[in-house]
């Protein structure tokens, strides 16, 4: 299952395609006695896609015959052992993905010309993913950062390492003196590589960097380094170049926490700000109609804000779920708009935005 979204993957799923391109959304849970209801929901979904696929005249019978192979097939790859708290299939003639989301997502099936990617743009804000860089002089490894772990990543030259033709650990250990491994000339050209590799992801996959290792490889790399100087933050732990996902993620934790901390109040003061200047706008309603015309700045939306909605032609009025017309993910085209115009989206905890109702904005004008 997938879960990085990086710009170059958003741009191939939004590609037009064939119709039809088939998007199903299920909600998904992590843990019992809510989980054990996913593995119906999850084939019904599937088989009501099926079913809108047989009964719509538009789709011809071999291309409804190879969407329902990709959808069967990715059926068979889901582990709802590891589900999140939702669950994405795109499946069109020859291709499929499964998406598993740390946000949740309305139940609902979509057959269009291109796949339904705003959860996905949602879910990767509120998850602010990270990279994470375990440097050491023989080996420096990449790891993907969400919201509450991290993984290792195989991309680019990742996990590097110095193999015995240019590595002496044996000579290290009999002069003892490992600080001096960090003097060396082959150690230095080895950072130089891992950092020009970053920089590559960086380009392709921008997101925050954090740097973990002994204070003398951080200093090297520093020296050595153009994107592992710039913006990076240094973690002084080493050992994590060939650490577990755990102990990776138990370093940085921390750290994370705090710039979260700092984050949150730095939201509290501008939205205070924008008050003051009459830049300021909240609920869902008032957001959708400046989002639509690329007024916002700066997006604040509480974690679990959700809400159902119609739009009546001049305004989005509340509405139950199911019903005709209802927009049960509004809040996510919303993030999805404002991203798209360049609005910086920031989520916030439940309850601090107040009278906000769960939704408030810096306006551009």
């Amino acid at each position: 299952m997938e879960h990085a979204l990086s710009p170059t993957t958003l741009a191939e799923l939004r590609r037009p395609r064939p119709y039809p391109a088939v998007s199903v959304l299920t909600p998904t849970h992590r843990r019992e006695p809510d989980n054990a209801q996913d593995p119906v929901r999850l084939r019904n979904a599937v088989a009501e896609a099926k079913r809108q696929l047989e009964s719509d005249p538009a789709v011809t019978r071999s291309g409804r015959s190879a969407v329902v192979d990709q959808l069967d097939r990715a059926l068979a790859e889901i582990d709802l052992a590891h589900a999140e708290d939702g669950l994405v299939i795109f499946a069109a003639p020859g291709e499929h993905q499964v998406w598993s989301l740390a946000r949740p997502v309305p139940e609902r099936v979509v057959l269009s010309d291109t796949f339904l990617t705003r959860n996905l743009v949602s879910a990767q804000a509120a998850e602010r993913p990270f990279w994470v860089l375990s440097v050491s002089a023989d080996r420096v490894t990449l790891w993907n950062g969400g919201a509450d772990r991290v993984t290792e990543e195989r991309i680019e030259d990742f996990p590097m390492a110095r193999g015995p033709e240019n590595f002496d650990a044996e000579r290290q250990q009999r002069i003892g003196d490992q600080p001096s491994t960090f003097r060396d000339e082959g150690t230095r050209h080895f950072l130089r590589e891992a950092d020009t590799a970053m920089s590559r992801i960086l380009r392709h996959s921008p997101r925050a960097l954090y740097i973990t290792g002994e204070p003398a490889a951080l200093s090297m790399l520093a020296e050595v380094g153009g994107a592992t100087s710039r913006n990076a933050v240094h973690i002084p732990h080493g050992g994590l170049a060939s650490g577990s996902p755990e102990a990776v993620w138990q370093a940085v934790r921390p750290v994370i926490a705090a710039e979260a901390r700092r984050n949150v109040e730095s939201v509290r003061r501008e939205l205070e700000s924008a008050r003051g200047r009459k830049e300021f706008a909240a609920g869902v309603d008032e957001i959708w109609q400046n989002a639509r015309q690329a007024r916002i700045r700066l997006l604040a939306v509480e974690e679990n804000y959700r809400i159902t909605v119609r739009d009546d032609g001049d305004h989005l009025i509340p509405a139950m779920s199911g019903d005709l017309d209802a927009r049960e993910d509004i809040v996510d085209e919303i993030v999805e708009q404002c991203l798209e115009t360049g609005a910086d989206v920031r989520f916030v905890p439940d309850g601090m935005l107040g009278d906000a109702q769960g939704i408030a904005a810096v306006l551009r004008y």
